[in-house]
């Protein structure tokens, strides 16, 4: 039995050794635990940000890891795994989606405790982006997570997802004007509904 260890490079990010990949695509099973151990957690919290649900993102994992095994025999660079997982997992989010009719909601439960003002603001902030958010594709979302998340540039984007850089730049405007109409429409909704009241 032959042990495979994933490398990290610090300015780059998570890496794989180009050998681990190309014993995985000769069927080495050992290897493509090591890639699928290494990036398990990384695929999880961007399919997370995508999908805003737990259970669709495991799916979206698992579907995702399927996937790699079965295709991997195809890559043609084994040094662009890590992008080409990730458009694997944009591929199973955007599948996950599709099978949705409606987004679930987690429930939260926040402790009543005192807070600030500040804090109070910052959880009614974070409940209109993530209103806002549930409103785009999962298409949308992706690039989103991806530039915003990952810190990946449009062409990056593009070259990731394999569309084109003119595609991306469109995904990620339409998504982030979204984004900004929804936050500012709910917060004319509380001064139209006061506008309606006598005093």
């Amino acid at each position: 039995m032959v042990l495979y260890a994933t490398r990290s490079v610090a300015a780059g990010g998570p890496s794989v050794d180009r050998a681990v990949v190309e014993a995985a695509q000769r069927g080495d099973h050992d290897a493509f635990e090591a890639l699928a151990t290494g990036a398990a957690d990384r695929l999880f919290a961007i399919a997370r940000l995508i999908l805003r649900d737990v259970h669709s993102a495991e799916d979206a994992v698992q579907e995702t890891l399927v996937h790699a095994w079965r295709d991997l025999p195809r890559l043609r660079d084994p040094d662009r795994f890590d992008a080409w997982l990730r458009r694997l997992l944009v591929n199973a989010c955007a599948d996950q989606g599709r099978h949705r009719r409606r987004w679930s909601t987690e429930i939260k439960i926040v402790r009543d405790e005192q807070s600030s003002d500040d804090a109070i603001g910052n959880l009614s902030d974070r409940d209109q982006l993530e209103h806002g958010f549930r409103r785009l594709k999962p298409e949308q979302r992706a690039a989103v997570v991806m530039h915003f998340y990952l810190g990946l540039t449009t062409a990056e984007i593009a070259d990731t997802l394999g569309i084109p850089l003119g595609t991306a730049k469109s995904r990620l405007h339409y998504a982030t004007e979204t984004l900004r109409a929804a936050l500012e429409a709910d917060a004319r909704a509380p001064v139209a509904a006061t506008n309606g009241r006598s005093a």
